[in-house]
């Protein structure tokens, strides 16, 4: 916790495309997980004439649009990390950062405070070790294989001549067996990524409660106050 002996200062960490990346890819997050689980456990059938009703079309073709957002947005998301600021491509050089033992004490450090609540939370201006390593393995691995998985189911339904198909399906499918084993770690991967969401909100909460940091105003005016 803060002691009113920290000095505080203002850092711009997140840039204006960032923080429209955050906020539409979490709305087409929340958006996949709806529809991904309604496909997962589909609704009941509606009686009348199988033509007068369109509702799992209306939910598949959602969870589509949704998808193409997403990559695309996390396709530029890759590449704003080597033209944006520093703090832009904090969660894409986990693997580089951890050769630096400073890098690995500040991780213990901050598992430590998390863990017991004790001392002061960790001093990063964008984000502390921890951070950087759990939204690596949980939203940047894990969003790289839904939408590879993704797209390679979508293939399957778009037949072998597709373009889809063949950039992949033709190398995921087999890595799996079999169409199903696909899918059911696709959808094992959706409540990995909303573990990983619920864990994000609760610190970011947490810090913004217990500490005089700027944490979730700073996704909006993108500055955030800090400690040295």
């Amino acid at each position: 916790m803060s002691t009113p002996h920290d000095k505080l200062f203002p850092v711009y960490v997140w840039e204006a495309p960032v923080r429209i990346w955050h906020w539409v890819m979490a709305l087409a997050f929340v958006v996949l997980g709806v529809t991904g689980y309604l496909i997962g456990s589909p609704p009941g059938s509606v009686g009348g004439e199988a033509s007068d009703h369109f509702l799992f079309g209306y939910i598949r073709f959602t969870h589509f649009a949704a998808a193409y957002v997403f990559a695309i947005l996390f396709a530029m998301r890759i590449v704003w990390a080597f033209i944006g600021n520093r703090f832009a491509r904090e969660i894409f050089v986990v693997p580089l950062a951890a050769l630096n033992g400073k890098w690995w004490h500040g991780l213990f450090d901050a598992l430590h405070y998390y863990a017991t609540f004790r001392g002061k939370g960790p001093v990063a201006q964008g984000h502390n070790p921890l951070a950087q390593a759990a939204t690596f393995v949980f939203y940047v691995l894990g969003t790289a294989f839904m939408i590879l998985s993704g797209f390679a189911m979508y293939g399957e339904a778009q037949g072998m001549e597709s373009l889809t198909f063949k950039l992949f399906t033709s190398w995921m499918m087999p890595l799996f067996g079999y169409s199903q084993n696909m899918h059911t770690f696709h959808h094992l991967c959706m409540w990995y990524l909303i573990t990983f969401v619920l864990v994000h909100l609760y610190m970011v909460v947490r810090e913004d409660s217990f500490s005089k940091e700027t944490i979730i105003s700073s996704m909006i005016s993108g500055w955030r106050t800090s400690r040295e």
